[in-house]
């Protein structure tokens, strides 16, 4: 909310961000969780269970709806704003947000992402999540497929299967690049204003997109920026994949 008011209105071609979920990880976040139950915890205090992200409480919810004015003074028309928007459950957030991003923008479609088997939890296990898809109003939506062949359901890109050293909720770059290829254009400027680990960042290096990500915990930036660098010198991942395929 600091950051966002620097960059001049409509100078942004497209937002693909994950924002917090208002989870916290107070009892442990999913990946300790896992390797916990695999035997492989990490048994001293330098990477404890619990991995609070910054504004991942209560506040998550007022953070990412505060947001959304400055993303569309930031947006020209007919850009998109994708938000990964959490599966299932007790708390369904992502149609919150869907609520949420249709007072702000035009809201264009919920895509489900297939993670595949199996997923977390013990009933209904968790096999996918949402991007939240919305449209700044004004000009037709950018959108450069053209095999007329893009569901509204992912089904060709895998989860992740993090370690713990990861940050505790990573996306993988070819689900950036998904959105990325569909909404724009090489040359254009991608935002994400909650860039964790900088998977966005990594996925505009790959596909020759300009970039800007905001990060407000100084780990989890200074690893984004040693990561983008790496991809941008093509010594990084880099995962290039056609919404066609």
């Amino acid at each position: 909310m600091e950051m966002l008011p620097t960059l001049p209105p409509g100078s942004i071609d497209f937002i693909f961000t994950d924002p917090p979920y208002g989870h916290n990880n107070n009892n442990g976040d999913l990946i300790h969780n896992r390797e916990k139950a695999l035997g492989r915890a990490v048994p001293d205090a330098a990477q404890p269970l619990a991995r609070p992200l910054l504004n991942d409480g209560p506040e998550a919810n007022d953070l990412f709806r505060a947001s959304l004015p400055e993303w569309k003074r930031l947006l020209s028309p007919g850009c998109c704003c994708c938000c990964c928007g959490g599966g299932g459950g007790p708390d369904p957030q992502f149609a919150r947000w869907s609520l949420w991003l249709d007072e702000v923008f035009d809201y264009k479609q919920m895509v489900v992402w297939d993670k595949g088997k199996i997923g977390m939890g013990w009933h209904y296990r968790r096999s996918y999540e949402t991007v939240l898809v919305a449209q700044k109003p004004g000009a037709k939506c950018r959108w450069y497929d053209t095999s007329h062949k893009v569901e509204n359901v992912i089904r060709h890109i895998k989860k992740i299967i993090p370690k713990a050293s990861d940050h505790p909720t990573p996306k993988p770059v070819a689900l950036a690049e998904h959105f990325i290829l569909l909404h724009t254009q090489p040359g254009d400027w991608v935002l994400d204003p909650f860039m964790g680990h900088g998977t966005t960042g990594v996925a505009c290096a790959n596909l020759g997109r300009n970039f800007i990500g905001i990060e407000l915990d100084e780990q989890f930036f200074c690893a984004a920026t040693n990561r983008i660098a790496r991809a941008n010198a093509g010594t990084g991942e880099k995962v290039r994949l056609s919404p066609r395929a």
